[in-house]
């Protein structure tokens, strides 16, 4: 067994390994490496109407915070507005999604155990060769999460 993580994280705002996906980049703020695979934390700030597909995470939790703007998360057949100051949890194995509102939005976004980074960053290439929208759905299969709703349109 690896040994535990004994280093502490401080970043101050705006530090942290940014992922450039076409319109936004992600920060990410913790990872596997970090934090002894316990949990990977990246913070988001997309435009509005921007949002992914709904999916699955199998093989780990999902945790919103919304810092600025509003998030509309989808759970199941369910939809939450979530404004600046909302928190939502979402368990391994739920179909879920958002849109940003009609403003750009930030939040952070926690996985647990640590998972997505892997996935954001083999996105980013993705887009860097020109990908095409089909490559989505294996590039999620290898990261752990299932597609179940169409690409939305602006995603990639």
């Amino acid at each position: 067994m690896a040994p535990a993580v004994t280093e502490p994280i401080i970043l101050k705002p705006g530090q942290g390994r940014s992922i450039p996906l076409g319109t936004f980049a992600m920060s990410v703020k913790a990872d596997a490496a970090a934090t002894d695979a316990a949990y990977s934390l990246i913070e988001a700030e997309e435009p509005p109407g921007f949002g992914p597909p709904m999916h699955i995470h199998h093989d780990c939790a999902e945790a919103f915070y919304v810092l600025e703007g509003e998030y509309h998360i989808f759970i199941g057949e369910e939809e939450h507005v979530c404004p600046a100051g909302s928190f939502a949890f979402i368990p391994s194995g739920t179909v879920h999604g958002f849109r940003v509102g009609e403003v750009p939005s930030r939040k952070l976004n926690l996985y647990a155990p640590a998972a997505m980074v892997g996935y954001f960053d083999e996105l980013s290439a993705a887009l860097d060769r020109g990908a095409a929208d089909e490559e989505l759905a294996g590039i999620a299969e290898r990261h752990g999460m299932e597609i179940t709703g169409p690409i939305p349109e602006g995603y990639l």
